[in-house]
């Protein structure tokens, strides 16, 4: 989950490339359902649904999910 504008949305994405994780992005302005689940909250990485990291998503946060 990410937004337009957001600098840790911007940092996780490129952590995720770096890793080479290719991620859909959905922007939680976009919808209302994902803006009342995660406003204040991204950026949030969900896998399978679920969310493993939100806030600062960086390389360390990812070497953690393996």
């Amino acid at each position: 989950m990410t937004r337009q504008g957001c600098h840790l949305c911007q940092d996780a994405e490129t952590a995720l490339q770096r890793n080479g994780v290719e991620a859909d992005l959905l922007d939680v302005d976009a919808d209302p359902k994902l803006y009342r689940l995660y406003d204040f909250r991204v950026p949030v990485l969900l896998v399978d649904g679920r969310v493993v990291a939100e806030g600062v998503i960086d390389a360390r946060a990812l070497s953690a999910l393996k």
